[in-house]
């Protein structure tokens, strides 16, 4: 065999047994008439030992060793004289007796250690390398870990685990599709699931009362840290459940896995609920870090129009936050507070600021344009303290304005170590709008997806004032990041069609899309909802990574590319033929 303990699990009571241990080599270290090696696997690293003395050939063979060589020994268990309490298995080590060299290897490209001298693109290039550092591999022991217990609660809540296709129709109402072109369909495609939500609702139709799976899921977007083109969701849904029952078996299970991976327990009472409207009105976000304050204030009342300054009098809004006990910050901070909102990232014209002084004085950015009186005001609105300093964002776009100052709260967040990864706050925002006005499009669309309920006291407003319609939606969020989303779905033939027609689809087109969804509902389909979580977010935040990169096997770069496979890439021409395709060149 190649060997009989792993490189992780020997301890004292092994001293005096004669082992088998296979691995790789993490380093070797040279002192004197000894040589000594750590040894690597999934599991952890055990020393080896050789000594010139005893055996001078086994010890030069052990010099010749080089990083990551795989290698077999035999030797005997021994407690160690200088012990590494860092190491669950520091207080031992291998007198080796016999060396064998499985493979050698080339110098890798970058160090296999926790903390790596390798960049990303590199990193990524060779992923297999990547992989075999200990805090990556951690990230998909805790993926496994997650996907386990998110499995033992649903199967304990009567949910059956069913696969989906994976080649479906284009519906084209979401994201980009990654279509797929048939060979014995010429001039026909599929389509890589966005997600399963229409199979979802057909399962529902089909009586299956409870369905969960944990499914890939692919959007052709453009990326960031916490998207990649392929993903994973943790589909869930149910039949005969309304908002609150849906809620309260989600809300159980989030507090399932944080006490079974994290040991976090959340306790008893349910999380925290706000409207949309309250949270962008509160955050500029729908999906606020709620872990710190620094809340929102409206300031049009206080400022605009009391002074000849014309930025706060021609904007559709003015709010501040108050950043407590910095209005030491020096010119320099300021400026870099100002380049950071003026950034193609966030979009604002400038900012404006104002210190609270220790005798309660207030000075500020825009002195010549108000007097004292209005900039006292100005403190009290915002509750502010001596010491304390008050950051102001306006713009004739109120939505917009909101989302730069969320992004100004954000970035004032984490320079105050105010956004710790290792507290958590939860919560739901519910009550959506159910469309949104696209500017490209020129019309209204989902602002989830064309399948979700409207709240059935809006029904009505579907005919008169859709805009203002409110979705039976929710989405879960935890440390600013939306970890699922979902809703009560439309159950019914005749209140789907007018969605669509809503949304501009005419009937024909509705029929030729989603024609097999509408035709299942006339045939008794139950009142049903659901959810997703984005896996990939979840485990990230549990890991405490900035990108889900890192928790993900071999992942896409920022341009939608697996380095290590060189993908997306060319095709042959005679599989282009075969298909019946032509490349069209770049204009």
């Amino acid at each position: 065999m190649y060997r009989t303990h792993n490189c992780g699990e020997l301890r004292i009571k092994h001293v005096g047994e004669t082992v088998t241990l296979a691995g790789w080599v993490q380093r070797t270290r040279k002192m004197g008439g000894m040589t000594f090696v750590d040894l690597r696997d999934r599991y952890g690293i055990t020393q080896l030992a050789f000594n010139e003395a005893v055996n001078a050939d086994l010890c030069a063979a052990a010099n010749k060793l080089g990083r990551e060589y795989v290698i077999q020994v035999k030797g005997k268990v021994a407690e160690r004289y200088a012990k590494n309490d860092k190491m669950p298995t520091g207080d031992i080590e291998i007198i080796t007796e016999t060396l064998t060299v499985l493979n050698a290897a080339d110098t890798p490209p970058f160090t296999i250690e926790e903390n790596t001298d390798g960049g990303d693109d590199l990193r990524m290039k060779y992923r297999y390398l990547d992989l075999r550092r200990s805090n990556v591999r951690a990230n998909l022991e805790l993926r496994h870990k997650f996907c386990l217990a998110v499995r033992h609660f649903l199967d304990a809540e009567g949910f059956l685990e069913i696969e989906t296709p994976v080649l479906v129709g284009s519906t084209p109402e979401g994201a980009r599709d990654f279509i797929v072109p048939s060979r014995m369909n010429p001039g026909q495609f599929y389509a890589l699931p966005q997600s399963p939500q229409t199979l979802k609702q057909l399962l529902m139709v089909a009586g299956m009362d409870r369905y969960f799976q944990i499914v890939k899921c692919f959007r052709d977007e453009d990326l960031r840290a916490d998207r990649q083109p392929e993903f994973t969701q943790i589909d869930c849904e149910m039949y005969f459940e309304q908002q609150d029952d849906i809620i309260k078996v989600f809300e159980a299970m989030t507090k399932h896995l944080f006490k079974e991976i994290r040991g976090i327990d959340l306790g008893e009472q349910p999380f925290l609920r706000m409207s949309w409207h309250e949270a962008m009105r509160r955050f500029g976000s729908d999906k606020p870090d709620m872990r710190f304050g620094m809340e929102f204030v409206e300031l049009m009342d206080t400022l605009q129009g009391k002074s000849d300054f014309a930025v706060f009098n021609e904007a559709a809004y003015i709010g501040g936050i108050c950043a407590k006990g910095c209005a030491s910050y020096t010119r320099k901070q300021i400026d870099e507070l100002t380049a950071f909102v003026k950034s193609q990232q966030v979009g604002a014209k400038g900012l404006v600021y104002a210190r609270v002084m220790e005798d309660g004085s207030v000075k500020s950015s825009v002195d010549k344009f108000y007097t004292q009186d209005i900039l006292q005001d100005l403190k009290a609105k915002m509750e502010a303290a001596p010491g304390d300093l008050i950051l102001i964002i306006s713009g004739p776009d109120a939505m917009k304005a909101r989302k730069q100052l969320c992004e100004l709260r954000l970035e004032m967040g984490t320079r105050l170590g105010l956004r710790d990864k290792n507290k958590f706050a939860l919560l739901w925002v519910v009550d959506f709008p159910m469309f949104e006005w696209s500017e490209e499009e020129g019309r209204l669309m989902a602002m989830h997806h064309p399948f979700t309920s409207p709240k059935p006291c809006d029904i009505a407003k579907l005919d008169t004032d859709p805009a203002s319609v409110l979705a039976d939606a929710y989405d879960m969020v935890c440390n600013g990041v939306e970890v699922g989303g979902g809703s009560i779905r439309i159950h019914d033939a005749v209140l789907q069609a007018k969605i669509f027609k809503v949304l501009g689809f005419t009937p024909e087109k509705a029929q030729e899309q989603f024609g097999f969804l509408m035709n299942a509902f006339r045939y008794g389909a139950p009142p049903h909802g659901g959810l997703a979580y984005g896996l990939d977010r979840f485990v990230s935040l549990f890991a405490g990574l900035d990108s889900i990169r890192d928790c993900i096997a071999f992942p896409k770069n920022n341009s939608g590319r697996d380095v290590m496979l060189d993908a997306p890439s060319a095709v042959d021409q005679a599989q282009l033929n075969e298909l019946r395709l032509l490349i069209k060149p770049a204009e």
